[in-house]
């Protein structure tokens, strides 16, 4: 692989991007990024500490009034540069998503790029349609109208799993609805959102409207989500994190966006085609190497299927290849860190004690041993209530489960916390149609599982969370909604003043 820039040449300033400038972290703790496939060290960096965040949120507040003042067309054709500086390095952005967190690069390439210059093109457009109610006269005397506008600095965190995508995420809705933003992306995986904030910046998005500040939650996330002139939260990760950054940024009224933890369920009904259910399964399974919130994770099958389902699967798993993330014939790569594989090995491990391991179970020997990798893993004969269905295990593992009825079905798929994203497999509209309806996520494909696109929202039920990514739903996050109410009459002494002085004419 031609490597398009070197890492620590191109971040020698630092990780931080405050006010348009790289800079070093003030935290005096260093952190490595790590390329999962072979454990070396590709970059050193400074952590942000509370004094980077202070600066990039006072940044932020000095570039709200001109960004916020700008007409939705200013930001529309700022967004439109934007979208064409990422077009023009998508190869940059493969190399860096991949390097950092062990992607195949066909995954980089053909997903996680191409769907943030998407999403940058959207907002672009999406950024000139901001509209409010139109004017009237609701009662009589008075023309209402209702302005959408800005919250303010907006806080952001984002996790590991997508750090391009998800800095497309947080930021083009923020910025379209006119606020500036602070992000701190994980600090393993900091590369992209750096390289983001700097195609902004050459777009001519101006210095302080988007800024980086990659730092250790505990000091630096905390530190942003309480910030005094924060003045929204948005969070995509664990729910068990989620929770914290609701306890802190509740404390002082801030508003909130939570993207959480997801088990999506994988239905499949005995009608259903199977062969198109298996390679859905596996294929919705190991994205990302199941590191995904959406990932097919539990597969209920109902009974004449189950048999061949499970057969079918484990053989298409024995067929996927593990390998050299840069490799185009690559299918999967390794978990970020030997840390997560060892998570997810636990998870396994324990599950051997109460269910099958189909297939898999193990990470690879020889030449991909010094990677965090794990082959895919099919378990089957588990409990509706045991920890490998109801945990989220955030690796390369699928476990299947029979039912009997399509109220069974449904029953189970929705008996987990969790509400974030199903598929129904089907060949009869009224099933589906019936599951669609009844199904607790905030997304439920038919006959699929995975694809998002930018016109549609994204985000969760009960325990995934709330608030929406992505699509004009977005703005229902980002922006707050005044009522304007104008006198039309011109009388002095209106008819409602009696309530308060009616005896003196």
């Amino acid at each position: 692989m031609d490597q398009r820039f070197d890492v620590t040449e191109r971040f020698a300033q630092g990780a931080q991007f405050i006010a348009g400038e790289l800079r070093a972290g003030t935290s005096g703790r260093t952190q490595a990024v790590t390329d999962p496939a072979t454990g070396e060290q590709v970059y050193t960096y400074e952590l942000a500490g509370t004094a980077d965040v202070d600066a990039a949120v006072g940044a932020a507040r000095q570039a709200l009034p001109e960004w916020a003042g700008a007409t939705p067309g200013e930001r529309s054709e700022a967004l439109h540069r934007f979208a064409a500086v990422l077009d023009e390095r998508t190869e940059e952005f493969a190399y860096a998503e991949s390097l950092q967190c062990g992607k195949p690069i066909k995954l980089s390439r053909e997903f996680d790029v191409p769907g943030s210059v998407d999403n940058a093109a959207f907002f672009a457009g999406a950024a000139r349609h901001l509209e409010g109610k139109a004017a009237g006269e609701y009662s009589g005397d008075h023309t209402s109208s209702v302005r959408r506008e800005p919250i303010g600095v907006v806080g952001s965190i984002a996790p590991w799993n997508y750090p391009l995508q998800m800095a497309s995420w947080k930021v083009l809705p923020a910025i379209a609805a006119g606020n500036t933003i602070v992000l701190k992306p994980a600090e393993i995986t900091p590369l992209t959102s750096v390289m983001y904030a700097q195609a902004a910046r050459e777009a001519g998005i101006p210095d302080g409207v988007v800024n980086i500040v990659p730092g250790a939650g505990r000091d630096a996330g905390e530190h942003l989500v309480g910030h005094p002139d924060v003045a929204m939260t948005s969070f995509t990760g664990s729910t068990a994190v989620g929770k914290r950054v609701a306890e802190i940024a509740t404390a002082s009224v801030k508003r909130l966006h939570l993207e959480l933890g997801g088990k999506a369920p994988f239905v499949v009904f005995d009608d259903a085609d199977l062969d198109a259910a298996v390679h859905g399964a596996v294929a919705g399974a190991l994205i990302n190497t199941g590191q995904d919130c959406t990932a097919a994770t539990r597969a209920y099958v109902q009974r004449p299927l189950y048999d061949a389902f499970v057969s079918g699967v484990a053989d298409l798993m024995a067929t996927v290849r593990l390998g050299d993330p840069f490799d185009p014939a690559t299918d999967l790569g390794p978990l970020i860190s030997h840390a997560q594989r060892d998570r997810v090995a636990g998870f396994v491990e324990r599950a051997r004690k109460y269910a099958t391991v189909v297939t898999g179970g193990e990470a690879p020997q020889g030449a991909l041993a010094r990677g965090a990798y794990y082959r895919p893993t099919l378990i089957a004969d588990a409990a509706q209530d045991s920890e490998i269905v109801q945990s989220e295990i955030f690796g390369p593992v699928l476990v299947v489960l029979p039912f009997d009825s399509d109220d069974e079905g449904i029953t189970l798929a929705n008996d987990t916390p969790y509400g974030l994203a199903a598929s129904a497999w089907s060949r009869d509209v009224y099933r589906t149609g019936r599951a669609v309806r009844e199904i607790k996520a905030g997304c439920v494909w038919v006959n699929d599982h995975i694809p998002i696109i930018s016109e549609m929202p994204h985000g969760g039920y009960q325990a995934s969370g709330y608030g929406k990514d992505m699509s004009a739903y977005s703005f229902e996050e980002y922006t707050q909604v005044k009522h304007v109410m104008y006198d039309i009459t011109g009388v002095a002494r209106k008819d409602w003043h009696r309530t308060v002085f009616g005896d003196r004419g």
